[in-house]
């Protein structure tokens, strides 16, 4: 006859905190849990343990996780652990148990309605009918838009008085698109995902019986990523809990990188207030990354005012210092990349070991294509940029209108192309998350046709397009096992050993539009999850003349200041062109002057003015104040045919601005 197994296994390798959130069984907890350190081995083993010494059966557990692969990985865990019985699901997939088996029986009879798989689906059509450039907004931006009310329990006729400014365009005609999304969406007899959250909430908010029925099957909970959980899954959580108290809540605050779809960190922060009585157990203990790159997560996030669970501390020995690199320009700055990744590779970290992260997508072309020249190897981690709507669009634009204009009167006239016919502009860049990414790579194609244009005085249309095609070849042939490319939203999650952090520059890493002190807090965090994938090697780099204000804080200066002159190993390499400078400050009265100037050029050609200039070229340009062409052509956005029509004109308004 076997053992019984007994529970004190399941600590045996716990450090103190992760024993003592293991042993809380029984009511409210909340866990503080930091990067690396080991949360998912603490939750199953809570689990485990309350089974195992007869706290509850394993068949009444719900442990709740943010995705579905989280939610399979947790019942392999369980299952290794000899508990089958246990149910991990998301909140949307619980939900969407509980209403098909109670729908029919509520709806005489009917089955539950088809879900519907993407709001694209019905919202596109509603776009191409909005005045205006407002055609040109990004579906996705008004999805996540009617995500964000709809976790908030905000209807169509609701919005105007409460919505605010959320949505990416204005007001009344947003709530008018809502309401035609919500109404065709019905005709169509179908549910959207949030809709699962909202019927369930519903459902047990007026069915005394349902509820009581969910209650009675469940009534042991954990739920990871609490940090990321919105009102509408908060609501849910409270109305399957009823009068049970046995619910533990995992998540980090300064991992919070998703607030544009609804999340808040403020569910967990206030956890214990309105659970009075629940302990709070933090893990800091990091079992990922080397002491130095933990020196510079905790620096990033102590610029932000005190972390709530104190500082990481490291498990690990010391690792390589990380390296803070200034570079002259982006192609240097590139070459810096694929230096690092064949130094890291020559120190043993294989290819699918490295990643390099960016924020937006858009900056992904050029690393591959400095890749593929390398002869590197890579993988895009999501959307590849050829692969994204508009770019498919403006080739197909490009191919059907096919331009008879040669060199930088090309450039000029593709340029009027996607103002024209693709909305490129302010308005759109500004709009959300998803126009970001759409103006970022509209306007990252209009450079790759300027660079083109600048190298061939008479580059035809033909010759754009099959330049265009090999890069989209060499994108598609990418391998799937070389450097992993991503952004920092995808890259949550995920760990390599050696982690490439580039362009940490004002405007990307702060992103432009983050302008309100708590847009700001949220790069910073993107930045921490950043660094804190990396294991062993890290690197991080800026090539503009307006490094990002966070990397002033993790300058070698600072590192000294805080360590003590001659203390220790050095904790950060400084590659050439350091140390950073702190973040400049565009010059106000040359950038009034590049404005006024704007204004009166595009009134004399008849233009909107964001067709002379966006206003992150004219706010680049304040802050570099260049006096001659060859500068004033190396700030984004000035293309060979700007350069050409506008340039001895911004360098007048420069001069005139100066001497005054």
């Amino acid at each position: 006859m076997t053992a019984t197994p007994s529970p004190e296994r399941l600590l045996e390798d716990l450090n103190p905190s992760q024993r003592e959130a293991v042993t809380t069984t029984s009511g409210p907890l909340a866990i503080i849990a930091g990067a690396g350190s080991g949360k998912t081995r603490v939750i199953s083993r809570r689990a485990a343990y309350a089974i195992e010494i007869g706290v509850i059966p394993a068949d009444q557990i719900l442990l709740v996780t943010f995705t579905d692969k989280a939610a399979g990985e947790m019942v392999d865990r369980m299952a290794a652990m000899g508990h089958r019985g246990v149910l991990a699901r998301t909140f949307h997939a619980a939900a969407l148990a509980q209403l098909r088996h109670f729908w029919p029986s509520r709806h005489d009879g009917g089955p539950l309605p088809a879900i519907l798989d993407s709001k694209l689906r019905l919202i596109v059509p509603l776009v191409g009918r909005l005045p205006g450039g407002y055609r040109f907004t990004p579906g996705k931006d008004l999805a996540d838009t009617i995500e964000w009310a709809k976790v908030r329990r905000i209807r169509p006729q609701r919005w105007v008085a409460d919505g605010g400014d959320r949505a990416p365009i204005p007001a009344d005609l947003f709530a008018r698109l809502y309401r035609d999304y919500e109404r065709a969406k019905a005709e169509a007899g179908l549910l959207d995902f949030e809709d699962m959250l909202v019927e369930t909430v519903e459902l047990l908010e007026r069915d005394l019986e349902a509820a009581t029925l969910v209650r009675s099957r469940k009534r042991w909970f954990s739920v990871d990523e609490y940090q990321d959980t919105n009102p509408l899954s908060e609501r849910l959580l409270e109305l399957w809990l009823g009068e049970s108290r046995d619910l533990a809540v995992v998540g980090d605050p300064d991992q919070t990188i998703y607030t544009f779809t609804g999340a808040t960190p403020d569910f967990l922060l206030g956890f214990a207030e309105r659970h009075p009585g629940a302990p709070v157990v933090t893990l800091a203990q990091n079992y990922r990354s080397s002491p130095q790159i933990l020196e510079f997560a905790n620096r990033v996030v102590a610029g932000g005012g005190e972390s709530t669970r104190g500082a990481l501390r490291a498990t690990h020995p010391d690792g390589p210092p990380p390296s803070v690199g200034r570079y002259a320009d982006p192609d240097a700055e590139l070459a810096g990349v694929v230096t690092w990744i064949r130094a890291v590779a020559a120190a043993g970290v294989a290819l699918t070991e490295t990643a390099v992260l960016v924020r937006v997508n858009a900056q992904l072309p050029a690393i591959e294509d400095a890749l593929t020249r390398a002869g590197i190897g890579f993988t895009v981690r999501g959307q590849r940029f050829f692969d994204r709507r508009e770019i498919r669009e403006a080739l197909a634009l490009l191919r059907r209108v096919r331009l008879t204009e040669v060199g930088g009167a090309l450039a000029a006239a593709f340029e009027r192309l996607l103002v024209e016919r693709m909305g490129l502009d302010d308005v759109a860049a500004d709009a959300g998350h998803e126009g970001r990414e759409r103006a970022a790579s509209l306007e990252l194609l209009l450079g790759i046709v300027e660079d083109l244009a600048a190298a061939d005085s008479v580059l035809t249309i033909d010759a754009v397009l099959a330049e265009l095609d090999r890069r989209k070849g060499a994108e598609a042939a990418a391998s799937s096992d070389g450097v992993n490319l991503l952004t920092y939203h995808r890259a949550k999650g995920l760990e390599w050993d050696a982690v490439y952090l580039p362009a940490l520059d004002e405007g990307l890493l702060p992103i432009r539009q983050a302008k309100e002190a708590d847009e700001v807090a949220e790069e910073r965090r993107l930045l921490y999850v950043g660094i804190t994938r990396a294991r062993r090697f890290l690197a991080l780099s800026s090539s503009s003349r307006r490094p990002s204000r966070f990397l002033e804080e993790l300058s070698p200066a600072r590192s000294k200041s805080r360590r003590g002159a001659g203390e220790g190993a050095p904790r950060v390499r400084v590659l050439p062109g350091a140390p950073i400078a702190a973040v400049a400050v565009a010059d106000e009265s040359v950038l009034e002057a590049l404005r006024v100037w704007r204004r009166e050029r595009a009134k004399a050609d008849g233009v909107p003015a964001y067709v002379v200039a966006h206003d992150t070229t004219l706010g680049e340009i304040a802050d570099v104040r260049p006096r001659s062409l060859p500068a004033l052509r190396r700030v984004r956005g000035m293309g060979p045919a700007k350069l050409e029509r506008y340039g001895p004109e911004i360098l007048a308004v420069i001069e005139g601005a100066a001497t005054d």
